[in-house]
């Protein structure tokens, strides 16, 4: 039976959608105000966010502010207009490569008008029909829609699970025998919503045995991981055995953009077939001169993550000492694990957000089991101890509560 498109979508709204009525604008598509700090305005009201990945601080820093401003009003966004390939390229674009190039300890890197497309992209780029894809089944979004734009095999491993990557190398091999293909594995430096590492040692070591390139997402690691903020890799003391790495502007940075850095010969093989950056507009000149200056600052000021891990291991020390699963985070990330359904994590964010002042990010069913609720805390160098203590205190309160049933609710609420 034929359907009219737009009646089936008005009929089957997703797994997110269906909730869109009653979620809009307070669950999903909130509006936080103010200027980017531990303290910022929902609703007319301040609140003490951890939802936001300014991880460094950076975004209000004087420095970059004055750098941001400058360099907006020299240039506009305009500036340069059309893709690298035809008419975006600049000095300065280079400049930012060859810096990140240094810091991230790779012979090249290419710049990337936004991550999320651009891992996307890079990803649909260096395979082929005759390849196969093996990756870590928490990746995230834009690297699960690059790998299904493979036309090839695609084989996924149970999340950190090495013996059963083991099991898909041995199968992709099989394939690639046939084909005369090569294996591209993919994984994540840092978890964003766990906060667990990547296995990227361990997946390293299997080389020994099987044929394959590495391709990590390390978005959450870069800034933050490492001695130098060098990310996972470094932290690890595996960076040089990281075939391909991909970082983003969107967090440490705080900014957008990203790039994706490795041997000469890849960099340039991307640079002219990856189709995201061949046929879309240049990263404007004032992001391009702002990322340089928030290098700058992440190579030469180590405080800013010196005070994101004391304030994210306080927060880690707090929870677990007051009885709060918070998983195996190894990261900054910090993830805080309830039991209850969909319309219990609803009621029991509104109390936390309109009696405790305290705004995080709710993460329920599909994108965790059922029956878990997930509240996600993004520690950064602005935040204060006395921050961390509050929100400890408050969650103590918000467990209790939700242990005699005080949130149990069938649906979600309305706010």
């Amino acid at each position: 039976m034929l359907m009219d498109l737009f009646e089936k979508l008005k009929l089957n709204r997703g797994p997110l959608g269906q909730h869109a009525k009653e979620a809009h604008g307070y669950f999903a598509y909130p509006k936080l105000e103010g200027e980017i700090s531990n303290k910022m305005f929902f609703r007319n009201k301040e609140v003490l966010t951890w939802s936001i990945n300014n991880y460094l601080g950076l975004s209000n820093d004087p420095e970059i502010r004055k750098v941001d401003e400058e360099a907006s009003k020299n240039w506009g966004l305009g500036y340069p207009m059309g893709s690298r390939m035809m008419s975006g390229n600049s000095n300065y674009h280079e400049k930012l490569e060859k810096n990140l190039s240094e810091f991230i300890c790779k012979e090249d890197t290419i710049l990337l008008n936004f991550g999320y497309q651009g891992m996307l992209s890079s990803i649909d780029a260096l395979v082929d029909r005759k390849d196969v894809i093996i990756y870590d089944s928490e990746s995230h979004a834009c690297i699960i829609d690059g790998v299904r734009l493979h036309q090839g095999k695609r084989f996924v491993f149970p999340h950190n699970n090495i013996e059963n990557l083991k099991k898909q190398l041995e199968r992709a091999e099989k394939i690639i025998d046939e084909t005369n293909g090569s294996i591209l594995v993919i994984t994540e430096g840092v978890f964003g919503m766990s906060g667990e590492l990547g296995k990227i040692k361990e997946i390293i070591e299997l080389k020994k045995k099987y044929e394959f390139r590495l391709f990590v997402d390390d978005a959450h690691g870069v800034g933050t991981m490492g001695n130098n903020g060098r990310g996972t890799g470094e932290h690890l003391n595996c960076i040089d055995d990281i075939d391909i790495l991909f970082g983003t502007f969107a967090k440490s940075f705080a900014s957008i953009g990203a790039f994706i850095s490795s041997t000469s010969d890849i960099i340039e093989y991307l640079r002219y077939n990856m189709r995201s950056q061949i046929f879309a507009k240049s990263l404007p000149m004032p992001l391009v001169i702002g990322a340089l200056k928030r290098l700058d600052i992440i190579k030469n000021n180590k405080e800013n993550k010196d005070n994101l891990w004391t304030i994210a291991n306080a927060l880690q020390k707090g929870l677990r000492s007051s009885g709060f699963n918070i998983g195996n985070t190894e990261s900054v990330v910090t993830p805080v694990y309830l039991n209850g359904g969909v319309g219990e994590a609803t009621n029991l964010t509104f109390d936390l957000r309109e009696n405790y002042n305290i705004f995080c990010s709710i993460v329920t069913y599909p994108v965790v089991p059922k029956g878990t609720i997930l509240l996600r805390l993004i520690p950064t160098a602005i935040h204060t101890l006395d921050d961390v203590n509050y929100t400890i205190k408050s969650f103590k309160e918000i467990q209790l509560k939700l242990s005699q049933g005080k949130y149990n609710s069938e649906k979600i609420i309305k706010t």
